[in-house]
């Protein structure tokens, strides 16, 4: 067992450092471990959690993931190689396979987000220019200091792209996420902040041509089903794997470091949405979204596996 320590507490350049004994995945670094199992305690809760969880799949009848072969074969190779009957369904991504489900299923009003969107960022949308804008958005759990909104802010401002950014009232460990009135003042002909929005109709709006995410998966996932590179701004859990397979596996990513400077925003900003490596990346987004769309095509992969999943789900029995 490795048990690995918090970014805070090393210094000496061996987070940096890479690994080598994860099959399918030589090029993460120690930095890009899961933050629930990189700890120095062995009776922590979620290592243990985690531990516990992963030594129960491989007793399982059946895996399913949200994901789609082309995206992580070699992972998912690797983790069929465990068992010795291998059940492993890949069905994702969900969102594409969910366009199946008939208008007036009440599967229709499922909705997973935990806040009221606001529509009108879509009419702002609507009045730029294809790909113009950045849009911004970490989750709705994921907090930051006073200090780090800031810099976003001022970087989000000094880039000179138009931006749409949701800043949930509690984006920011302190009282609420407040603005100085000169950056108000900078940004209020191209950028829009607003608390909440419909994030996959925004991805899937013309004029967004790039998307500055903490890389949960369904974020992450969703940014590939609609074509849109990342600028990547990891904060905790699989969030850190996610940034290091897009910007290094997907060809689809740009790193922000965790101890975020406005001149840096500003510059990854740039390059994304101006410069040659920003038009690699959504050369190579679009390819991906043609690769998950046909996965969940009628005949495709995750299409096929959800159907056998179901049939085989049926006639299961314990």
């Amino acid at each position: 067992m490795k048990l690995l320590v918090d970014d805070n507490y090393l210094t000496d350049g061996t987070l940096e450092k890479s690994i080598d004994w994860i099959p399918a995945m030589s090029n993460l670094r120690y930095k890009d471990i899961p933050s629930f199992i990189r700890t120095t305690d062995p009776n922590d809760i979620m290592f243990n959690i985690a531990m516990d969880e992963a030594e129960n799949n491989l007793s399982s009848p059946a895996i399913i993931m949200n994901t789609f072969d082309a995206l992580e074969h070699k992972v998912i190779e690797a983790i069929a190689s465990k068992f010795d009957y291998p059940n492993i369904y890949t069905i994702g991504p969900l969102p594409l396979l969910a366009r199946y489900v008939p208008d007036d299923s009440p599967v229709q009003s499922l909705n997973s987000s935990l806040w009221m969107s606001d529509s009108s960022c879509l009419k702002w949308l609507d009045q730029k220019e294809e790909g113009s804008v950045i849009y911004v958005n970490y989750g709705s759990i994921t907090t930051m200091t006073d200090q780090h909104f800031v810099e976003f802010a001022w970087g989000l401002a000094r880039s000179m792209q138009p931006f749409l950014w949701v800043v949930r009232p509690d984006v920011t460990m302190g009282n609420s996420a407040v603005l100085p009135g000169e950056l108000l003042e900078e940004i209020k002909d191209r950028g829009m902040l607003v608390s909440w929005c419909a994030q996959e109709k925004v991805l899937a709006h013309r004029s967004v041509g790039a998307f500055l995410s903490h890389c949960g998966w369904n974020s992450t996932t969703e940014s590939i089903l609609e074509g849109v590179p990342l600028i990547c701004w990891p904060f905790f859990s699989d969030q850190l794997t996610n940034c290091r397979f897009a910007c290094t596996e997907w060809g689809i990513g740009m790193e922000i470091n965790h101890d975020v400077k406005r001149n840096e925003v500003e510059v990854v900003v740039r390059e994304m949405m101006q410069g040659e490596k920003g038009k690699e990346m959504r050369r190579n987004a679009r390819e991906w979204k043609r690769k998950a769309k046909e996965a969940t095509e009628i005949g495709g992969l995750s299409y096929n596996n959800f159907q056998r999943f179901i049939k085989e789900a049926l006639h299961y029995h314990t």
